[in-house]
């Protein structure tokens, strides 16, 4: 039996939000989901089980992915980090270590992928 990971995912469209959790639980992914960094860090304090944080880099609320991400990283360095944006290109340099970038509109299977090599 595989190993249930736990994700959570980040991101202020509802739709994309929804499609993609439930493409990751139907992945195996065990699924939290919030839709802005305010309530991610909220989600990441309750649920310590968190192994990998999957973001959206434009959110509303004064904090966006990437702030977000370097938060985590701070907080929670073991936390596997995935960034995603369909408007900004992000470099590595501009993530924390270790974190990888997603261009939108990604697949579910790119993501899932993507945390599995991370999680490896």
């Amino acid at each position: 039996m595989p190993i249930l990971l736990y994700v959570l995912i980040v991101e202020d469209e509802g739709l994309l939000r929804i499609d993609i959790a439930d493409e990751l639980t139907d992945r195996g992914f065990q699924v939290l989901e919030a839709s802005n960094a305010t309530q991610a860090l909220e989600v990441l304090c309750a649920h310590p089980e968190i192994e990998v944080l999957f973001t959206d880099v434009d959110m509303p609320g004064g904090i966006d992915g990437l702030k977000l991400a370097e938060e985590v990283r701070e907080r929670w360095p073991p936390i596997r980090i995935i960034v995603t944006s369909g408007y900004r290109v992000v470099q590595s340099s501009d993530l924390p270590a270790d974190s990888r970038f997603l261009r939108k509109p990604y697949t579910a299977k790119s993501v899932a992928e993507a945390i599995r090599q991370m999680a490896a």
